[in-house]
């Protein structure tokens, strides 16, 4: 279907989940969920699924990566074959490796690798179920992942996707929402620390509708970041009182 003939995606106020613009999609978390990770999350915002697992801080192999000053943090993020409605071919694709990199360079700045130096710490991000958002879940993923590891940050990384639809701006947009809106503006931050590690934009907002735009994402993000926080103390609460 194309933009032109599609049927409206906001009507009466409300999008075709049923949400309100400024409202996020049920989000649920939970860390330490694989046995053999050093540290790993699984997070959902609706029907998209995002597996994150870290590995280290360990010796950096081969060696010629290693950085005197620091560790080394390698990203990867792959969308499994059975994702998406089409399959997914299982090569890596052209934007699954810049995923990665948007995602790794997203994560730098709240991990503190200075205290690591000549090691690596490896994330593996697996998306496995696809419903728009992914990278943004995935960034909120891996940092608690990261978290759930032990690795010392300077504050939890949440992200979330700003859009406009039928000319309105509309939190946490899923997959039709990216597909036939008009703009998509992905966003990450480190919300006591005030400072953004993620911005991309997709389409055309005016500069009063970009302002408007981070705006939204930011408060998105307040929200995301506590249901992080809650995550990782529903898991250390308890093992603090065994």
């Amino acid at each position: 279907m194309g933009k032109a003939s599609r049927q409206p995606l906001i009507v009466n106020g409300r999008r075709v989940d049923g949400r309100a613009p400024d409202e996020l999609r049920p989000i649920r978390m939970e860390v330490g969920v694989l046995k053999n990770a050093d540290g790993s999350a699984l997070v959902e915002y609706g029907n998209t699924k995002i597996l994150a697992a870290v590995y280290g801080p360990r010796e950096a192999l081969p060696k010629h990566v290693a950085l005197a000053d620091r560790a080394v943090l390698r990203c990867r993020y792959r969308m499994l074959s059975f994702s998406t409605e089409e399959r997914k071919s299982p090569a890596p694709s052209r934007r699954e490796i810049e995923l990665s990199k948007v995602i790794r360079e997203a994560l730098e700045p709240a991990v503190m690798s200075e205290l690591f130096p000549r090691t690596t710490i490896d994330i593996f991000i697996e998306v496995l179920n696809a419903d728009g958002g992914t990278r943004t879940a995935g960034v909120t993923a891996a940092a608690l992942a990261l978290a759930d590891a032990g690795i010392p940050m300077r504050d939890l990384v949440a992200g979330v996707a700003v859009g406009k639809v039928d000319g309105v701006l509309v939190l946490d947009i899923n997959e039709i929402e990216d597909a036939y809106g008009e703009a998509d503006m992905p966003v990450a931050a480190m919300p006591s620390l005030n400072r953004i590690t993620l911005l991309q934009l997709n389409g055309v907002l005016t500069p009063d509708e970009f302002r408007q735009a981070l705006a939204l994402a930011l408060h998105g993000i307040k929200k995301i970041y506590e249901l992080q926080r809650e995550a990782l103390r529903r898991k250390y609460a308890v093992l603090t009182e065994e």
